[in-house]
């Protein structure tokens, strides 16, 4: 199974210390690190700048034979802002995550179409969203992954967007997502005759813009008060208050660096949206 959620670029650098936190020997760490990249519950990919790491996005815990594997791979897990899908069977985790998502999918088909904001936040929330005080999702705004879903204060996500969060989705404070915006937490693996899928959180900070028909891509992390004008695709980090557009997101301006703006996406004027 190489289904695969990224989790970083360093992870030998920082064996010595997961070794510490583990309680063992960074050499024994090292050993356990090798069986799991051999047997598919770490991969290691790409060389030099490019070389990434990530762990098998299906929870396969109890499928591990390697103790040490085992708590390396529960470890790794908390670094990532995502529940893992659960591997299923006849069992309770997997009846609460089907109605979660019949939950989801109601939010998507129905709730998300009423002009209240009062009564699609709660839906989103009982589904395991954590949204902050003046922040909304307006009208045919569909979320997937709703529980992985994490919106800070004052910000808004505007019409007709689609917002993917199963891999772990993180929206600051005062972020405005324009209409017809997407936000994709993964793809599938090209190289592969399985279609494996590849995923990696998605990180906006405060006071981000993401204009209309943006598209941004799994593994981007905009940067506080940056601007992803109309139209423009990223899977890259963005640095804070750097304007990108264009072809290859391509840096075109720069903002003020002393942004104290309110978004105001959820009022009397926005009542109905």
């Amino acid at each position: 199974m190489r289904h695969r959620i990224f989790h970083s670029t360093d992870l030998r650098e920082r064996l010595p210390q997961l070794a510490q936190e583990l309680g063992v020997a960074p050499d024994v760490l090292q050993q356990s690190l090798e069986w799991c990249l051999e047997n598919e519950v770490i991969f290691e990919e790409g060389e030099g700048v490019g070389l990434s790491y990530s762990i098998c996005s299906v929870d396969i815990t109890p499928r591990i034979a390697d103790p040490l594997g085992r708590r390396l791979y529960q470890r790794l897990k908390q670094d990532i802002p995502t529940r893992l899908v659960p591997l299923y069977g006849l069992n309770w985790i997997t009846l609460k995550d089907r109605c979660l998502r019949v939950w989801e999918q109601v939010y998507n088909m129905l709730i998300n179409k009423i002009p209240s904001h009062n009564i699609r936040l709660a839906w989103l929330r009982l589904g395991g969203a954590r949204i902050g005080k003046g922040s909304s999702i307006w009208r045919n705004t569909e979320v997937l992954g709703m529980e992985n879903l994490r919106m800070g204060e004052d910000s808004v996500i505007a019409w007709h967007c689609q917002v993917d969060a199963r891999a772990g989705l993180i929206i600051g404070d005062h972020v405005a997502v324009a209409s017809h915006v997407l936000i994709i937490a993964g793809t599938h693996d090209l190289a592969a005759p399985e279609f494996w899928s590849v995923s990696a959180p998605i990180r906006i900070d405060d006071y981000a813009w993401i204009a209309s028909r943006a598209l941004i891509g799994h593994g981007a992390h905009i940067g506080r008060g940056a601007v992803v004008t109309a139209n423009t695709v990223v899977a890259k980090a963005v640095p804070p208050y750097k304007i990108i557009g264009g072809s290859g997101a391509r840096p075109i301006g720069e903002r003020p660096h002393d942004l104290n703006y309110k978004v105001g996406g959820k009022g009397l004027f926005t009542f109905l949206h």
